[in-house]
């Protein structure tokens, strides 16, 4: 089937990019001799995390209980979730994904530990937990060196918690005005990681890991510090328009949303079949993710989406108003993959204009 057969909107992904983009990521991180996790909170997809996998990763991470339990049940078997876990029901949860598989998890707070501690005193296996770092995000993490070394010293005292590592996420980086801002970020980010690390092998506590990533910065492969063991990219594996703009290329893009033109009111506006709930209302404005719009149109540079209702995505561009029919079809990039990914129930993988594969978006909606 060619793939402006298919019924609109639908997701694709374009096989041959993705697996470039999963190739050039590891790569990457085989020349610094440190392991790559990625973080499939992008595409949901144990599908798409078999193929991470086979192409060398040690693992994956994911931002959810939800989306490990779906990723275990389809043969995932190291699954770092990449958050703070708070609540009985989660630790419970955890607990049992802990007798399938190797798992571990987030934790900022000495609260967390504990409740960590007293869920698993019945597991055959610890919590395995590690601390995150706040590098300039202003997210979660820790931020003063005094909590740090409190947090150290619960996880000591409790006989069913395992101390894994520390972790990070630059994601300020994304607002950095500059590809050498954006690497300063990411230099400063490591240096004080690997600050924290230091802190707690002083005290007996050794990293198994030190974990560190964001795809702006990594898909310019900026350099890695010694001491850095893992690197914990998302987005690369299909890219977006901020993401491609970021690197300096759109050409990394392997998703699009085909979208059919159903209205041509003006001498100017062009309507598509899509909108917020098929592509999101997200925008970047600022830095090197800076993006213009709603959504960039592939195969008309310099075209893109102004405004968008729920069913609706609206262009005013005259030249492409001439240059489309109502009925055409069109294919978008979007300003976000992510949070897309999790609007589809299914992904359609093509290689040139051939629809290759039927890709089950199987974390969608795994929100807890």
């Amino acid at each position: 089937m060619n793939y402006r057969e298919l019924d609109t909107p639908s997701l694709l992904i374009d096989r041959e990019i993705m697996m470039r983009n999963l190739s050039v990521m590891q790569a990457y991180a085989d020349g610094y001799r440190v392991n790559l996790r990625p973080h499939a909170k992008t595409h949901k997809s144990p599908y798409i995390a078999g193929l991470q996998m086979a192409c060398g990763a040690c693992g994956i991470a994911v931002a959810k209980v939800g989306e490990a339990e779906v990723m275990a049940r389809h043969g995932l078997t190291d699954i770092f979730i990449a958050n703070e876990i708070a609540g009985c029901r989660k630790f419970a949860r955890i607990r049992e994904l802990s007798r399938q598989i190797r798992v571990s998890f987030g934790v900022d707070t000495p609260c967390q530990v504990e409740m960590a501690d007293q869920a698993f005193a019945e597991s055959p296996v610890p919590a395995r937990v590690l601390i995150e770092i706040e590098v300039g995000e202003r997210r979660s993490g820790i931020i003063e060196e005094r909590d740090f070394l409190t947090l150290l010293t619960t996880i000591r005292a409790c006989p069913n918690v395992c101390f894994e590592g520390v972790f990070s996420h630059e994601g300020h980086c994304y607002e950095a005005e500059s590809l050498e801002q954006c690497q300063a970020y990411m230099l400063e980010a490591q240096r004080r990681t690997l600050h924290f690390a230091a802190l707690a092998r002083g005290r007996g506590m050794p990293c198994k890991t030190v974990s560190i990533g964001s795809t702006p910065t990594l898909m310019n492969q900026f350099a890695i510090l010694e001491g850095i063991t893992e690197l914990r990219p998302g987005t690369y594996a299909l890219m977006d328009a901020s993401q491609g703009n970021a690197v300096g290329s759109l050409e990394h893009c392997a998703a699009t949303v085909l979208a059919t033109v159903i209205s041509r009111p003006t001498r100017e506006r062009v309507i598509l079949d899509v909108g917020a709930k098929g592509l999101t209302m997200q925008e970047r404005t600022r830095g090197i993710c800076a993006t213009p719009g709603k959504g960039s149109l592939l195969d008309y540079p310099g075209v893109h989406i102004d405004s968008m209702f729920d069913e609706h995505a609206i262009i005013y561009n005259r030249a492409f108003r001439d240059a489309v029919r109502v009925g055409d079809t069109v294919r978008i990039i979007p300003v976000h993959i992510c949070p897309v990914c999790n609007l589809y129930d299914n992904a359609w993988l093509i290689s040139g204009t051939e629809v290759v594969q039927k890709i089950p978006i199987l974390c969608r909606g795994q929100m807890t």
